[in-house]
């Protein structure tokens, strides 16, 4: 897996000089296998574990409870029993990670922060099925979406179904255009909820 990883690293760093349309069709290829869930490995390592796996393989990085240091190296994921480490923030900064791969999350119990920016491929789809994810509705307290052009609206009320979500930061989202609208239903359904806006 080692050489892999290398051999990828390699192939990415040179994606600068290449030419980006021959070269799109091939990295949004690439993205997509990178979101590929394999339902076996996350039985056979648990379900943090390959979350943290198919996170830092798209370029997010996570942090696991007890540490405060954010794992970004998919090479460099600390290893220990089945179980005992715990995704608690997710950090999906101009990662590749799309709706593909959001059953990575199913099973996480801990994840208490999630920040979303820059993520070209996060769409109203993603913002939805998170919402419907029971754990998330449960432990995500902290929640940023910035610069994703493909949210709208539609996208953002669905995160009325986050029960414990206690703040949203929104900025950049061109694809909201009632935003009014969109946070008093928000603050509707979610009375304690601290929304900061920068959609100007």
């Amino acid at each position: 897996m080692r050489l892999l990883s290398k051999a990828l690293q390699t192939v990415l760093s040179s994606k600068k000089t290449l030419s980006l349309e021959g070269s799109r069709p091939f990295w949004g290829w690439l993205n997509a296998v990178f979101n590929k869930v394999d339902y076996e490995r996350i039985k056979a390592v648990g379900p943090d574990r390959a979350a943290a796996e198919w996170l830092t393989r798209c370029g997010a990085k996570v942090r696991f409870q007890g540490f405060d240091r954010w794992q970004h190296d998919y090479n460099g994921l600390p290893t220990g029993p089945l179980g005992q480490y715990k995704i608690q923030g997710i950090d999906a900064t101009d990662s590749c990670i799309m709706y593909k791969g959001f059953d990575h999350l199913d099973g996480l119990q801990h994840v208490e922060e999630l920040k979303l920016n820059k993520s070209m491929y996060i769409e109203d789809a993603c913002l939805e099925r998170i919402s419907t994810i029971e754990n998330l509705q449960a432990s995500l307290y902290k929640m940023e979406v910035v610069s994703c052009g493909n949210v709208t609206d539609k996208g953002l009320i669905a995160l009325h179904k986050l029960r414990s979500l206690e703040h949203l930061y929104l900025s950049d989202l061109p694809g909201v255009v009632e935003k009014e609208k969109t946070v008093e239903r928000l603050q509707t359904a979610l009375p304690g909820l601290d929304i900061e806006l920068d959609l100007d």
